[in-house]
């Protein structure tokens, strides 16, 4: 049978204010289209509010979470995931800001028209054997492979089956077709970067380490906060480092970083314990917020994965992940990586124990708020802007520590331990080849659609809103709000991703968002929304 060309068409939705882009596939193909969902006038506004009723009341929307807004009082937050005869489309999710009763933004993305069958010809074991055969890996018995309709960047729709293991590329998500079982897609998640006692960071400085004091010994597990704080030391066991991360053992009591000494000399286990708990107390002070859930989930640092003298040996694949990197490994467990022997240097760069940077360590942990609310998916723009979030959170954890440290806090990422000059610029991405406007923004596979170069757009926007200046790419002046006033855009930004973002957020949505974000916070057509609104024009998103 000759199967019809793909025709692009461009279609414009009068109730929403919006132009929707999407195609036409070959015939007998289940298709959708991907409709961006962030009404701007108050018509297209209550039209979407009625749409969402009625898909809500149709069992098309569910919702998945309603959340009291801690800043604006009377304000509610509403998260809907999209189902199709009772199967979640993955990708598709919808926030809505209420204010006592009456919808004041939404944001989302949904598909429009989905028409696919539903019942799986594999079983759940099934699945989970496929998922195996395709990862080469074994799927933690408590990871259960969940039923989901996969949209495809063509528009095509696929019902498969999904789950994320632990594999030799790091945590990957795994899609098989849930009629044959075959791979379908995968993508890399790996989201980089009450005893007191005295202890020597990675780069000699001196800390108080809360810690629990145990027959003369100090472990690295803090009684003083809320939540669990651990740091464990892995001693260089790569294998059961793998092991634990994909749920197959666990970490007990006698794998807890320990030390006798005072001062405690081992950096990596000091900066990771300290730079954690700053990193809770920094989001509940100036966001209310209690951890990565707001719900004081545990949060655990691995250490000492690998042995930085085996580094040479290393495969490429561990050198990237354990050596010169640092992650969220989900489930408020984050992994800091060894760095290089003092005497390799990666691009002129020498790497230390990537536990001593802060904004390293607030940004892992901000990747794990980015989990528990917008959920943003780690590829393309919505990738992107999920590693923008950390960087910008990293930074401003930096910021308000800036005293304490008695370090001046910068716009570089990663400088402290990364020498000389980190590995991003939020003033000046240009300067390590990143994108610093939306036209140049760099498309492909690579690096899941370029996330970690592409965040330089919006962590441009970040930076303009509070310092002001000049886009080097368009030329464009923005009127920041200034470094004293930096909590202002900090809060905008936070609001906007944290409540309002979408799972599949573009830029233009980010945009629309913290702007409502900075007038429900400082008031319409004030300097705060002045300066976010410049800020993105600046970087060529509009």
């Amino acid at each position: 049978m000759r199967m019809l060309s793909k025709a692009a068409v461009v279609v414009f939705l009068a109730t929403t204010g919006a132009w929707i882009a999407f195609e036409t596939l070959a015939s007998g193909q289940a298709s959708s289209r991907a409709m961006t969902v962030a009404p701007q006038s108050g018509d297209a506004l209550r039209q979407w509010d009625r749409t969402v009723d009625q898909m809500a009341r149709d069992g098309e929307l569910r919702l998945r979470r309603t959340q009291d807004d801690p800043v604006v009082e009377g304000r509610t937050h509403e998260r809907f995931d999209q189902y199709h005869r009772g199967v979640r489309v993955f990708g598709s999710d919808l926030s809505r800001q209420i204010d006592n009763g009456q919808t004041v933004s939404m944001f989302g993305v949904i598909y429009a028209d989905v028409n696919i069958e539903t019942t799986p010809r594999l079983t759940v074991d099934g699945a989970r054997t496929a998922i195996e055969n395709a990862a080469h890996a074994t799927l933690s018995p408590r990871r259960t492979p969940e039923l989901v309709i996969l949209p495809r960047e063509s528009g095509a729709l696929v019902l498969t089956y999904m789950a994320e293991l632990w594999t030799d590329e790091g945590p990957t998500v795994y899609f098989v077709d849930a009629k044959t079982g075959a791979e379908v897609w995968h993508y890399l998640n790996l989201q980089t970067q009450a005893a007191v006692r005295a202890g020597k960071g990675v780069l000699g400085d001196d800390k108080k380490v809360s810690m629990r004091s145990s027959a003369g010994t100090y472990l690295a597990d803090d009684q003083l906060r809320p939540p669990a704080v651990l740091t464990f030391d892995m001693k260089g066991n790569l294998t059961r480092t793998k092991q634990f991360l994909n749920g197959q053992v666990s970490l007990t009591m006698a794998d807890v970083a320990s030390s006798s000494a005072d001062p405690w000399t081992d950096g990596a286990s000091v900066d990771a314990q300290v730079y954690q708990g700053w990193t809770y107390d920094f989001y509940f002070k100036r966001f209310g917020r209690r951890g990565l859930d707001n719900n004081d989930i545990r949060l655990i640092g691995l250490v000492h994965t690998v042995r930085q003298s085996d580094a040479l040996f290393a495969t490429s694949a561990d050198l990237g992940t354990f050596y010169i990197n640092a992650f969220y490994a989900g489930e408020g467990v984050m992994v800091y990586g060894e760095g290089l022997p003092t005497n390799v240097t990666l691009g002129g760069q020498r790497w230390n124990f990537v536990a001593g940077s802060l904004d390293a360590v607030s940004h892992e942990l901000t990747h794990g708020v980015t989990d528990f609310t917008s959920r943003l998916i780690y590829m393309n723009e919505s990738g992107a802007l999920n590693e923008a979030f950390s960087d910008m959170m990293g930074i401003s954890c930096e910021f308000f520590y800036a005293s304490i440290r008695q370090r001046p806090a910068n716009y570089l990422i990663g400088d402290d331990v990364v020498t000389p000059g980190g590995i991003r610029s939020m003033s000046d991405p240009l300067a390590f080849g990143h994108p610093d406007n939306y036209a140049r923004r760099n498309v492909g596979p690579q690096d899941n659609g370029f996330v970690h170069s592409n965040s330089g757009i919006a962590n441009n926007a970040f930076y303009l809103a509070i310092e002001g200046g000049t886009n080097r790419t368009s030329g464009l002046a923005v009127q920041g709000v200034g470094g004293a006033n930096r909590e202002q855009i900090e809060k905008v930004f936070y609001r906007a991703f944290v409540f309002m973002l979408p799972r599949n957020a573009t830029f233009s949505i980010a945009r629309a968002a913290t702007i409502q974000a900075a007038r429900d916070l400082y008031g319409a057509g004030g300097t705060v929304e002045r300066a976010v609104t410049q800020a993105w024009t600046a970087v060529g998103v509009s």
